[in-house]
């Protein structure tokens, strides 16, 4: 975490960050911070990562992701996000979790619960969960301790492909029969790749971290999808003739799934893409000048907080539920992700048309009117749009 004191004090604004924690060990190593972005709707909920190259500010851009994608789907949470700054492959990982866990045991689970995100997994959550000697510490924890697995259900990329067949009915797209690229083969992609599947879409590409395999008229899904459960990233190279992951982007698609890391879609991608949809599976995978370029030429992109909800959906579930002593029903939370991504989804297209603005514009409106009310309602003063009396 390379951040300065003066660039953690430039990330504030008028919403937040209410409060940043950073956090050692020096038994481990073990750097870490807690981002609590706005928590006027509800305590601070947002996912765990682990990364060797994190940094305050990535966690402080999440957590306000976090702020708006609540909003979003009109959830009682507030936006917040925690990282470690760690290889999540090294051997240590177990102390350095448990030490990240301790360190923050003033904060959790009264301020944050942790989640999952890049670098951790249920097993991981649970070691959280344990140090703490609380259940409800985390969300995400195996079926074995009456958690629900959100990687293995896959309920965020679900959310992706619910979200990109509602906007490619809105657009005048049908799914089925459609090429679709998706950037980025983990927990996300793998389940977003299952489920447009499913629902009819040709898979003509997918990457993963060591490339990306592309076929014009389609992927076999169920094989590919086999060989990465087996073998992991290396799944590419065991389907076929694998190019750089990067060239993925630009390969011929009638629709585009970045799941993948921030800011891949740049002015070149936006400006070169054949896709008529993109659909951000990753938190922040556009940047603002692209955006824009993509907007200009028509393109129509569902934002990151909308169509990457279906995990917030489910944490959502399991921390109603977290208290009690069964285990989430799976097909309730799938029912419940589909319902609200596709009317976000539409409700967003739409308000993006009435205001001839991008749809990341349309849907921060909406979700900044909610977080809005509910800090003005709480005695704090909120910052209002430009030309709003």
């Amino acid at each position: 975490m390379r951040d300065t004191a003066t660039d953690v004090f430039s990330l504030m604004d008028g919403w937040g960050p209410e409060k940043v924690v950073c956090v050692a060990d020096r038994r481990t190593g073990m750097k870490g911070v807690l981002v609590l972005d706005n928590t006027a709707r509800g305590m601070g909920k947002g996912g765990t990562r682990m990364s060797p190259t994190l940094t305050v500010t990535e966690v402080a851009r999440l957590a306000r992701t976090m702020t708006w994608k609540w909003a979003a789907v009109d959830l009682f949470h507030g936006g917040a996000k925690a990282g470690i700054l760690a290889d999540p492959t090294a051997e240590d990982k177990e102390a350095v979790l448990r030490a990240f866990a301790r360190a923050l045991a003033n904060e959790v689970p009264r301020e944050y619960v942790f989640g999952l995100d890049m670098g951790l997994s249920e097993r991981d959550a649970a070691v959280m969960a344990d140090e703490l000697g609380d259940r409800s510490a985390a969300v995400g924890l195996p079926r074995a301790l009456g958690g629900l697995p959100y990687d293995e259900l896959g309920v965020t990329g679900y959310g992706v492909a619910e979200a990109t067949d509602a906007a490619a009915a809105d657009i005048g797209m049908r799914l089925a029969g459609a090429r679709v690229v998706v950037q980025g083969s983990g927990a996300v992609g793998s389940a977003a790749v299952r489920r447009l599947d499913a629902l009819g879409a040709v898979v003509v590409g997918l990457s993963t971290a060591q490339g990306a395999v592309h076929d014009r008229d389609g992927l076999d899904v169920a094989a590919l999808l086999k060989l990465h459960a087996e073998v992991g990233d290396a799944c590419v190279r065991e389907y076929g003739v694998a190019m750089p992951a990067d060239e993925l982007l630009h390969v011929d698609a009638d629709i585009l799934v970045p799941a993948a890391r921030e800011d891949v879609i740049d002015e070149h991608v936006a400006g070169a893409t054949t896709a008529r949809l993109v659909v951000e599976g990753a938190n922040m995978p556009t940047t603002p000048a692209a955006r824009e370029l993509l907007a200009a030429r028509g393109i129509a992109v569902v934002p990151d907080f909308i169509a990457n909800a279906g995990g917030v959906v489910a944490a959502a579930h399991s921390m109603t539920a977290r208290s009690s002593p069964f285990t989430p029903d799976p097909a309730r939370i799938f029912a419940m992700i589909s319902e609200k991504l596709r009317a976000n989804t539409t409700a967003v297209l739409d308000e993006s048309r009435r205001r001839g603005t991008t749809t990341h514009d349309a849907a921060l409106a909406m979700a900044q009117a909610r977080v809005r009310a509910a800090m003005e309602l709480r005695g704090q003063p909120a910052p209002h749009p430009a030309g709003a009396g």
